[in-house]
């Protein structure tokens, strides 16, 4: 964690502390590298996966599953 504060994915505060962040992950970008998605340690929890990712994966789960 150098530079800004990185933002809260949980309350969209900034994370001043580096002891209270936790790392939950990468989000990739269309054009770039992405980037670190950082939550409180009291908001961690809150943060779910992105729903439009879970329901492309539903639907290709559906399809290999009625192939089978």
């Amino acid at each position: 964690m150098t530079g800004a504060a990185p933002t809260c994915r949980g309350c969209g505060q900034p994370i001043l502390d580096p002891q209270d962040a936790v790392l939950l992950g990468h989000e990739e970008a269309n054009s770039g590298p992405g980037w670190d998605i950082w939550a409180h340690r009291a908001h961690a929890d809150r943060v779910g996966p992105d729903p439009v990712a879970l329901r492309i994966l539903a639907r290709v789960l559906l399809v290999k599953a009625l192939r089978d």
